[in-house]
């Protein structure tokens, strides 16, 4: 069974066998004051610190919201997850997808890259058409609500961080 101690016999340890990873995907809502500098600084912190944990991802931000898939070992993922809850640069966090299971990483080169959100309102349309919770449905109508409105802080009666501060069906 084992070759020297620790080592598992070669018939018994498969190379070709994925990775267990988790993968948590979600919508945000933008607080008042978070503009592209600061998402840069997110990017960078988030680089670093997703590194350090095996985490790998991509955000999307346009018109004060933010999109963003990460995917890694469960147990890291899960503290991302209760860190990113408790953030107070985003608001109205909808949980779009969340699973574990063997596979290859969708993104396994970047611990975190912002790509550009030209099809961030397709994607919500999308999330808006699947989802199944109904706090989700409403959050999903305000964030695209924002979209028809532009950035946060523009004509948006429903910006207040306090107001739906965390809803996710995760």
């Amino acid at each position: 069974m084992f070759d020297e101690y620790g080592i598992p016999h070669r018939a018994d340890f498969d190379e070709t066998r994925l990775p267990e990873l988790c993968h948590f995907v979600y919508c945000s809502r933008a607080a008042e004051g978070i503009n592209e500098s600061e998402v840069c600084r997110i990017v960078e912190t988030s680089q670093r610190n997703n590194l350090a944990n095996g985490i790998t991802g991509v955000l999307v931000f346009g018109s004060g919201v933010f999109f963003q898939w990460i995917e890694g070992p469960a147990a890291e993922i899960q503290k991302l997850i209760a860190t990113l809850h408790s953030d107070k640069r985003h608001y109205d966090i909808v949980s779009l997808s969340q699973s574990q299971e063997e596979r290859e990483r969708l993104y396994p080169n970047w611990d975190m890259e912002k790509v550009e959100a030209e099809d961030i309102r397709l994607v919500l349309q999308d999330a808006l058409e699947n989802a199944e919770d109904q706090i989700n449905r409403m959050t999903l109508m305000r964030i695209l609500k924002q979209l028809d409105l532009g950035p946060l802080g523009r004509g948006d009666q429903d910006a207040n961080p306090l107001s739906g501060r965390s809803r996710s069906n995760a």
